[in-house]
């Protein structure tokens, strides 16, 4: 890793062709939508900023996750609302194995860890008013 906290160095491949570094927050926003596809979550927890962006127009692709690279790896907490009546340990583990799949299939990253966070349960007329303001 070249700056500690800032870029991730790709192994290199003797090719010649130069090097590949990688954001944290190229990660943090594939995490992002990969435990956002999993069936059962209703949304990422964002904090006041990224309420504020999104409010602004923007949509925060990155929120709900946070990327650690440690001395021993790369390691990501997602925080997540879950929708009410699954089976939280079960759409968790999906969510742990579709961050894990997709992230070593589109950046080669191997991660030490893939901590999920629940932080909340939407109830179904919570998602009925949501969509009615968006409409």
């Amino acid at each position: 890793m070249t700056d500690k906290n800032h870029v991730i160095d790709m192994d290199e491949q003797h090719t010649g062709l130069g090097k590949v570094e990688i954001s944290p927050e190229v990660i943090e926003v594939v995490t992002s939508i990969a435990a956002a596809e999993v069936e059962g979550v209703a949304t990422m927890r964002g904090n006041f900023a990224t309420g504020v962006v999104e409010k602004l127009g923007r949509k925060s692709h990155g929120k709900g996750v946070k990327v650690d690279l440690g001395e021993d790896g790369i390691s990501v907490d997602v925080y997540v609302i879950m929708n009410y009546g699954v089976s939280i340990p079960e759409v968790a583990k999906k969510i742990q194995e579709n961050i894990y799949q997709t992230l070593k299939t589109m950046t080669a990253i191997d991660l030490t860890a893939v901590n999920v966070h629940v932080v909340g349960v939407q109830l179904e007329h919570q998602q009925v008013d949501q969509e009615a303001k968006q409409d």
